[in-house]
């Protein structure tokens, strides 16, 4: 697992609580371990498809046609977010935290106190 050393801390590239039992002592990961939350992001579903299914819109309404300035193009964008942010448009995800909770147990690990 590749790691980089700062001063007092290593940098870990993983998202898992077995990470850190394999780069500390047992003790020491588990007193990290209850500082730290784990925020997982699906690859399906993530705030980056949602900014695709905007980036949608936009080619939908404003880019199906010749744009000739980059000023043109920032006034179009901006009317185009002035008509669609009062809406609170937003995604409608069937995935659940609860669903998520059970479909990612070994995500989740149990820490003994």
């Amino acid at each position: 697992m590749p790691t980089v050393s700062t001063s007092c801390w290593t940098i870990l590239n993983t998202h898992s609580a077995a990470s850190l039992y394999e780069t500390f002592p047992p003790a020491q990961a588990n007193r990290l371990l209850k500082r730290l939350r784990f925020h997982f992001t699906p690859k399906h579903g993530s705030g980056r498809n949602m900014a695709q299914i905007e980036f949608s819109v936009l080619s939908r309404l404003a880019l199906d046609q010749p744009i000739p300035t980059v000023s043109d193009l920032s006034r179009l964008i901006g009317c185009l977010e002035a008509t669609r942010n009062p809406k609170h448009a937003s995604v409608n995800w069937p995935f659940t935290t609860p669903d998520a909770r059970i479909k990612l147990a070994r995500l989740y690990p149990l820490i003994p106190d």
